[in-house]
């Protein structure tokens, strides 16, 4: 074995000096004492190595390369308990800061649970109330929707009845109506030539005469006094002369279109009936004597049917106007309760908005409440377990 020589303990301390330099101590003194400590181990073993060898008769050689590696031992062993030092003491300055942190929040979470038990119990308070309030409104808005309804159902009769008594006055008039449009048709083919060669007959034909007196009846002109023609001192009454001064009237005509059929007296139609009875008066005995007494003679007749069905059906138009006036008055009714209805319900609606706000208010107050306490038990189990 090549043996090195021993190094003197200057040699050994700035050997130490040197390879530890780079690490790093709290101060000089502890640089000091860890070189010193190097140099002591080495120089211990070293007298220890000699002893053994004259105790045993063993070598057990302790030479500068031990040396060397006792300081790299030390650095690394060093480094690694610095580390697990380090480690410890993060993890323990963690816990520490977890722990306060835990605290201010258990502090911080128990202000909260304490402000909001009063708001909570609060808000049930609300709740609970409009919940009371809800239920009358609801309570007045079916008695209120009840009536309405059974006004409507009401209502719709009415209307039904109405419905059927102009459908039945509508199903008399179209007897008349259809006639008098006829009527009306035929005065529209008359000519003023018609109606001059009527006026200007000098014998006009008993059906003709006839028809005139039956216009001037309608029309209201009074007839003239004449002798009689079958001879002797009394005098009858003669439409034909009065029938000729209205056919030379220029709004004879228009005025048969514009005729006020609603308002005929009853002495005039009394007259008018007993005529259109008569088989003389037909229109078409009529149609033979003269085209224009045709004419007149359907419009006459038109006139007698009308007022026959207007009879028939005038109780029933009061009836009828009764009906809609009754309905008319209901329906106003009816739009006034619809409107309280509707206000009833808005209202209703809008508690229900209020209701259903309360509601969810509480339902997150509950959950904060419910949430924060799950919190302070996991903060303080947390605590007790890093204390």
């Amino acid at each position: 074995i090549d043996w090195f020589s021993e190094w003197p303990t200057d040699a050994l301390q700035s050997v130490a000096t040197q390879f530890l330099s780079e690490v790093k101590m709290d101060d000089d003194a502890a640089r000091a004492a860890c070189i010193d400590m190097c140099m002591v181990f080495h120089t211990s073993v070293r007298r220890l190595s000699e002893k053994f060898l004259a105790t045993l008769g063993r070598h057990c050689y302790v030479t500068p390369t031990s040396y060397l590696e006792l300081i790299s031992t030390y650095k690394t062993l060093l480094a690694e308990k610095r580390t697990q030092v380090s480690t410890l003491r993060d993890r323990y300055e963690s816990g520490l800061s977890q722990i306060f942190s835990a605290e201010e929040q258990v502090e911080t979470m128990k202000v909260e649970l304490i402000e909001l038990g009063p708001v909570l119990a609060k808000t049930q308070v609300e709740t609970d109330e409009i919940l009371v309030v809800v239920g009358k409104e609801t309570e007045q808005a079916n008695e209120v929707r009840a009536v309405v309804a059974k006004d409507e159902a009401f209502a719709a009769e009415r209307a039904e009845e109405a419905k059927a008594i102009k459908e039945d006055c509508e199903a008399e008039l179209a007897v008349a109506i259809p006639m008098l449009n006829d009527a009306l048709a035929a005065l529209d083919t008359l000519t003023k030539a018609d109606i001059t060669e009527v006026k200007a007959m000098k014998k006009p034909p008993a059906g003709v005469k006839l028809v005139m007196e039956a216009v001037c009846i309608l029309k209201g002109v009074k007839p003239e006094k004449v002798k009689d023609p079958a001879g002797g001192l009394r005098k009858v009454e003669d439409y034909w002369i009065p029938a000729q001064k209205l056919l030379g009237d220029s709004g004879f005509l228009a005025s048969l279109r514009d005729f006020d059929k609603d308002n005929m007296p009853n002495s005039v139609i009394k007259k008018i009936t007993k005529m259109v009875a008569m088989p003389e008066f037909q229109p078409e005995v009529i149609k033979k004597a003269s085209i224009a007494a045709y004419g007149l003679c359907c419009w006459a007749r038109a006139m007698e049917s009308y007022d026959r069905v207007a009879k028939i059906v005038a109780p029933k138009r009061e009836k009828l106007a009764a009906a809609e006036a009754e309905y008319a008055e209901l329906m106003a009714g009816l739009e006034e309760k619809r409107a309280k209805l509707q206000e009833v319900e808005d209202n209703l609606q809008a508690l229900n908005d209020k209701l259903n706000e309360m509601q969810d208010k509480k339902a997150k107050l509950e959950h904060d409440v419910d949430q924060c306490e799950k919190k302070l038990v996991r903060a303080e189990k947390l605590i007790g377990g890093l204390g």
